[in-house]
């Protein structure tokens, strides 16, 4: 399994504003669903926040997201080891399979791949 890269998410009622501060540090949009937006900074793509007001189909709203190619395997490893599964595994309709586990700080983490 391979880490494709971390995002931020940092939930917020304010995504205009945050949009808008962000973009004077050079981001740009590259996301929207409403519920969340993910700004990135055109020369660095991987380079990538995320606001979300609340997740669509979750009960929690994660503090990151840690995209991997095999999201599978990685939900196998995770609850091989016994962390607490706060969201299962579940292909979204927007294009992502994802599930959510607990880190040891009590931080919420989406971890997805794209299909």
């Amino acid at each position: 399994m391979t880490v494709r890269r971390v995002v931020p998410v940092l939930r917020s009622e304010s995504v205009e504003e945050s949009r808008e501060f962000y973009g004077l540090l050079g981001f740009e949009e590259v996301m929207n669903h409403g519920w969340i937006t993910t700004l990135a900074a055109p020369s660095a793509p991987q380079a990538q926040i995320s606001f979300m007001t609340a997740d669509l189909t979750a009960p929690v709203t994660p503090d990151l997201s840690v995209e991997v190619d095999d999201v599978d395997a990685a939900y196998a490893l995770v609850r091989a080891g016994g962390a607490e599964i706060v969201h299962p595994l579940q292909d979204e309709e927007w294009g992502v399979r994802r599930f959510f586990v607990r880190d040891p700080a009590g931080r919420v983490v989406n971890v997805l791949s794209h299909r």
